[in-house]
């Protein structure tokens, strides 16, 4: 089925980023730019600046760029190469024109804007590919838009897609299609935010983390609520799957700097699972659409490590969606519905 749309009708996908290269420099000048979105660190230009040319980009870069280094293929950097693969199926599911940005980084949200226009397009669908909100990627993705377009381009958004039935169908089938023969647990881990995002994206001002069970208790801060998504995500995926409370866990990972992040975190989780009994571990990543640094190093090469060390035997990471074609077809089936909304 072809988009229900005119041919003046186009598609933004929008993916977090990634540096040129594994070189230093490239990951300095691309850190430079994510560390210095408002979005991402909310001090005020004078401190941000300080803390992150002063305190970050003089000693993080050449840690990154090792890490860069241990997931970076032949083809590039394999976030880039993944979402082109994504947007690229996506394309010849919709039979419309599709372009791919990235927040940070090459290809720019000016250029996908660009690109779009060149072929004709009015409507611009804009598709984040982010399953759960947060400010430092869904709003600052539409906000670099909002720059990007021009007066003459409308557009309308993809919101978060943690409750379709077309995300947790397909992370559901790829995860039973990757469990192993013998597993004793799934751990679902999701990027961290500091916990401060959370209250600063509530509109209610009242609710998030701000009272006991907050995320089970309905209220219209869940709407940009990233712990409540994150957790309607899980419980959507282990209901496909069929799982039990028991069989699977939540944590986060990915934390930075000495303010508190959302918990448990992943990295403590992976050390302390093999006490509890669990000797054989399947680890998904559900807050990706695409396989990258944190999903490639972070959880297959380091918490790898971290579970073997504290007594696993055996470790699987599950890899992400990518360009599935199970997922390829719900995608276009979200982003059909939002254009002939």
């Amino acid at each position: 089925m072809h988009a229900d749309t005119n041919d003046k009708t186009g598609f933004l996908l929008i993916n977090l980023g990634t540096p040129d290269s594994a070189d230093v420099a490239d990951v300095r000048r691309y850190l430079g730019e994510f560390l210095m979105d408002p979005f991402v660190l909310s001090a005020p230009t004078i401190i941000r600046a300080l803390i992150v040319y002063g305190f970050i980009l003089p000693f993080r870069p050449h840690k990154s760029a090792e890490a860069y280094a241990s997931i970076w293929t032949d083809a590039g950097s394999p976030l880039l190469t993944g979402s082109q693969k994504l947007a690229q199926e996506v394309a010849n599911e919709l039979q419309a024109p599709v372009a791919l940005s990235m927040r940070y980084g090459q290809p720019s949200i000016q250029s996908g804007v660009d690109e779009l226009a060149a072929q004709g397009v009015e409507h611009v669908v804009v598709v984040p590919l982010y399953a759960q909100h947060a400010d430092s990627t869904v709003s600052t993705s539409l906000h670099a838009v909002e720059k990007a377009l021009p007066k003459s381009m409308r557009h309308s958004v993809l919101p978060p897609f943690y409750a379709a039935d077309e995300h947790s169908q397909a992370w559901g089938e790829l995860i039973k299609q990757n469990l192993p023969d013998q597993w004793d647990h799934l751990l679902l881990s999701y990027h961290g935010l500091p916990e401060q995002h959370l209250r600063k994206a509530d509109p209610t001002s009242s609710h998030c983390l701000q009272k006991e069970g907050c995320c089970n208790i309905p209220s219209a801060a869940h709407s940009t609520c990233y712990r409540h998504q994150v957790y309607a995500t899980s419980t959507n995926i282990a209901e496909h799957i069929g799982l039990s409370e028991d069989q699977y866990s939540v944590s986060f990972q990915s934390r930075l700097g000495p303010l508190p992040w959302l918990s448990p975190y992943t990295d403590q989780v992976l050390e302390t699972l093999p006490g509890q009994g669990v000797k054989h571990l399947v680890v998904a990543s559900p807050a990706f659409v695409v396989d990258n640094l944190e999903t490639l190093e972070e959880i297959g090469i380091q918490g790898r490590q971290t579970f073997l060390d504290a007594g696993g035997e055996t470790f699987h990471l599950v890899p992400c969606l990518n360009a599935d074609p199970l997922w390829v077809r719900g995608l276009a089936n979200l982003c059909r519905a939002r254009a002939a909304a």
